[in-house]
């Protein structure tokens, strides 16, 4: 009989350790099990439920277990710290729960970059990625018109708000007007007194110098260290009052219709658009893309010549060289025309 109760007496030990040590051990010791390290996303406004569903989800661990182990480690609801985690191969289970309590994002300073975007849309996809708020947040809270009243921009013009570059932008969890707010400092700090004085002395508001920054930059894609002589052709052709006839600008009114079309027919140049130059003089009314610093600081610091004409500039021995010649009479700007139409016919095009 005595044996009988010491073997009771035995196993329910065991089983009691069983209960209340496995757990423990499953807390405190147990590595989560993934194979590589694993990023998740805790939405603003995440519950517990809705954080052990994207654990379960994600293979990190299951939504029951990690109910345990949060009510063990006194993680509540009111404790979820929206955030981007990055959770690493052979992390205990408690760690865990730690980083999501105590807001320990091992991504903290969130990096964007955006650059050779055509608007706002084409912006919003680039950002998005890196940020908790979605590209059609982004994009409806940048059109609607209370947010262009008031940062000071129109439909036309909002997109020379945002300067391409790459941006530290803090923790995850940023909304789109968080977003834009941020852009629009960066756009009052790149606006110095000095940038403004000179925009001030060509005669052109920070939108227009924006606008004409986005042409030169479609205009040689290749080779900025020209941006400042074609600028200064453009700003002579403003003050004569002649027109233009930018490329890009009558390919902007296309749209998706000339994607991959890279050089341009007579029929191309008639589609009536106010962002065509060549049948409108001045500037279009606003950016045909997202003009980048270099670009902006390019027109304002252009170069001071005589030039009105550009025409590619024919290859030599080491290739075409994506360079341009420069004319100051429509005769000679006749005579760069040719030799790049020799050229071009004589590499077969």
């Amino acid at each position: 009989m005595k044996k009988i109760l010491f073997l009771v007496l035995f196993v329910t030990l065991i089983v009691a350790g069983w209960f209340i040590g496995k757990p423990y051990y499953d807390l405190h010791f147990s590595a989560i099990e993934i194979d590589q390290h694993k990023l998740i996303y805790i939405p603003t406004g995440s519950g517990l439920s809705e954080v052990g569903m994207i654990l379960e989800e994600e293979g990190i661990m299951k939504k029951d277990a990690f109910n345990s182990f949060a009510e063990k480690l006194d993680f509540t609801k009111e404790k979820v710290e929206p955030g981007k985690y990055e959770f690493q191969k052979g992390m205990k289970n408690k760690n865990v729960i730690y980083a999501l309590k105590n807001g320990n994002q091992e991504l903290k300073d969130v990096r964007i970059t955006f650059n050779l975007c055509r608007d706002i849309y084409d912006m919003a996809g680039k950002v998005a990625p890196n940020i908790e708020a979605d590209s059609i947040a982004i994009v409806s809270y940048i059109a609607d018109p209370k947010t262009m009243e008031k940062y000071g921009f129109r439909k036309e013009t909002i997109s020379a708000l945002f300067l391409s570059d790459t941006y530290e932008v803090g923790e995850w969890d940023m909304t789109a007007e968080e977003f834009v707010d941020r852009m629009a400092k960066e756009f009052k700090s790149f606006w110095n007194a000095e940038r403004k004085a000179k925009a001030v002395f060509l005669q052109l508001t920070q939108s227009e110098v924006a606008t004409l920054a986005s042409i030169v930059e479609a205009e040689q894609s290749t080779r900025p260290d020209e941006w400042p002589r074609i600028a200064g052709l453009y700003l002579n052709r403003i003050k004569k009052g002649m027109l233009l006839q930018s490329d890009p600008t009558a390919k902007f009114c296309w749209g998706d219709e000339l994607e991959g079309v890279k050089r341009l027919l007579n029929i191309h140049m008639e589609r009536d658009c106010p962002y065509n130059t060549y049948l409108y003089a001045g500037l279009p009314p606003g950016p045909i893309r997202m003009a980048s610093k270099k670009a902006i600081d390019a027109v304002l610091n252009a170069e001071k010549h005589d030039y009105l004409y550009m025409c590619a500039k024919p290859g030599d021995e080491n290739g075409y060289s994506g360079l341009h010649n420069f004319a100051k009479s429509y005769n000679q700007h006749l005579v760069n025309a040719r030799k790049f139409q020799s050229y071009m016919r004589s590499i077969g095009h």
